[in-house]
């Protein structure tokens, strides 16, 4: 691996840890404030606004700036976003801030592995950071989780008392504390980005004008669905990570209704579908080829069969060998369809650009599927009702891109 790239992995670690126990923050924050259930994937929803709307600015400022330095701005912008919860503002603005950060965090980081690791690497490279991605979830739900269940301690009830009168803060809540933990992780996350070496990579500089802007970003969306390689990989990873942010909160949900566990150790469990990503994940960085990854593609019909499957689940023993082998069926198929759709994206367009793309499609997924999932739990749907009906929308998706790669497999990896 390159210098500096573990810098880069401790760095995407540290501010995705702070994001996942940020989200598990807020939803019990708005428990706390007396809102209704169906609030909480609108926090997600608000998150993922920037990524979709501000997709056409954010592959050029990756590529017009130092990638490494332009990360360490966004997560001074998410401690921002941290601060503007004690405000006494609504959750959703909060989040929306740390999205536009998130939004420019990610054409810069995955911009920063194609530019630096050879092609012959990438796979293993997308190992290395979907298992930190993968870590973050993990000890990021379980750090939230904690940190929701640290209201409890004597000495977190006297700092979050000192911080809320110190300050005179408007917000009167148990977890200014944690906030104020992980509004100090972000900030370990901007120094980590600041020893990554500086790459001196020169793009042709496109006009800023937004119109211009938006006329590129279309264009660039349109080479990559024609591709042939392009539209396969891009149309997994969209689909997986639209139904992937609903089981998000799915797990959540079902934990608590079918095993009536809190919040805080609900979030764990989490965790285990995360755990089983990180073993996919590994096993599919060692193994699988860039040129052989669409072999990996009918593992995606275990991922829409699971979703039911874990719905109609009533205990642990049950559930948990489930989540985890669904996890390592993720991992398997998505490191592979990251890394050929960067390695494609790159070939194509620009390594910000190319990945600024990926971001606006597979966060208009995050977004249409959590509409539509708030919109069922809105309308009283049973959840387990919700997730067949999910669980099947990916199997058909699935099927359907099955039956578009195998009459496109030979001739389209002799060009990876």
């Amino acid at each position: 691996m390159p210098q500096g790239f573990y810098y880069l992995i401790s760095a995407q670690f540290a501010s995705g840890l702070a994001d996942n126990a940020l989200l598990i923050l807020g939803i019990a924050l708005l428990n706390e404030q007396g809102y209704h259930g169906w609030w909480a994937p609108l926090l997600k929803f608000s998150l993922t606004l920037s990524y979709v709307f501000l997709a056409p600015l954010m592959g050029p400022l990756a590529d017009a700036f130092s990638k490494s330095k332009l990360m360490s701005w966004m997560n001074a912008i998410k401690v921002m976003g941290v601060a503007l919860i004690f405000t006494n503002l609504h959750p959703m603005l909060s989040f929306a801030v740390v999205g536009i950060a998130a939004s420019a965090y990610a054409p810069a980081k995955y911009g920063l592995i194609t530019e630096t690791v050879p092609p012959d690497q990438l796979v293993k490279a997308n190992g290395w950071i979907e298992v930190s991605v993968v870590m973050s979830v993990i000890l990021g739900t379980a750090c939230g989780g904690l940190l929701v269940a640290s209201k409890n301690i004597n000495f977190m009830q006297w700092l979050n008392f000192e911080f809320i009168n110190a300050l005179n803060l408007k917000i009167q809540t148990q977890y200014a504390a944690p906030l104020l933990c992980l509004a100090i992780i972000y900030g370990a996350a901007a120094l980590l980005n600041l020893g990554i070496p500086v790459v001196k990579m020169t793009y042709v500089q496109l006009s800023m004008h937004p119109i211009a802007l938006f006329k590129n970003f279309l264009s660039s969306n349109l080479i990559l669905w024609r591709d042939p390689i392009g539209r396969i990989s891009l149309a997994v990873t969209t689909l997986f990570w639209g139904i992937g942010a609903v089981v998000q909160f799915a797990v959540l949900l079902w934990a608590e209704e079918s095993l009536n566990m809190p919040l805080e150790k609900a979030s764990l469990l989490q965790a285990i579908v995360a755990f089983g990503v990180i073993l996919g994940a590994g096993v599919a960085g060692r193994w699988v080829a860039l040129n052989q990854a669409f072999k990996v593609l009918p593992l995606g019909l275990w991922l829409g069969i699971s979703l039911p499957a874990l719905a109609f689940s009533t205990t642990l023993w049950i559930a948990i060998p489930l989540m985890l082998i669904t996890g390592f069926a993720g991992g398997m198929l998505m490191v592979p369809m990251n890394a050929v759709l960067q390695n494609r994206g790159y070939q194509l367009l620009t390594a910000g650009r190319s990945v600024a793309v990926q971001g606006f499609n597979e966060n208009a997924s995050v977004m249409l599927m959590l509409g539509i999932y708030t919109a069922l739990l809105a309308l009283s749907v049973p959840l387990t009702w919700v997730m067949i009906i999910l669980g099947t929308a990916m199997t058909l998706g699935m099927f359907y891109l099955l039956r578009m790669a195998s009459s496109k497999t030979d001739s389209t990896c002799s060009e990876i």
